[in-house]
């Protein structure tokens, strides 16, 4: 544990990313029309939701997340390479595994599966990456 090394800056960025990306991902340009079908959404209802109850806590939670892989690559021999395979495979692995076994349960398509599975492999893959290289 003496050579642990987590960059607060790098987390707070990693989290800062998490908001980024999925304004991107989940955007009209690329997934959004395609994630409202799968989720049997409307425009009304999505104007019905809570923006800071929802951003707020998906911004804690995209910390406790990157704090979480930043521990993973705590170690001194870690870098950029690493952080993105770690990243990658802490995305695929672990969590969009888990969320497509879920998902598959819940009866969901494999659309949805794939939109929502693409962006948590991306999100780790790329804070991965960042923890990784910037120690």
């Amino acid at each position: 544990m003496e050579n642990m090394i987590i960059n607060h800056w790098a987390v707070l960025v990693c989290a800062i990313f998490n908001m980024v990306l999925g304004a991107i991902w989940y955007s009209p340009a690329l997934f959004y029309n395609a994630w409202k079908r799968e989720n049997n959404l409307t425009d009304e209802q999505l104007k019905k939701s809570n923006p800071a109850k929802i951003y707020g806590i998906s911004f804690l939670m995209a910390l406790i997340m990157s704090y979480n892989l930043a521990f993973f690559l705590g170690d001194s021999n870690t870098d950029w390479q690493w952080g993105l395979i770690a990243g990658f495979l802490a995305g695929f692995g672990w969590a969009a595994a888990i969320f497509t076994s879920i998902a598959l349960f819940e009866q969901k398509s494999w659309k949805y599966i794939l939109i929502n599975g693409g962006y948590i492999i991306v999100y780790y893959s790329v804070i991965g990456f960042i923890l990784g290289i910037w120690r």
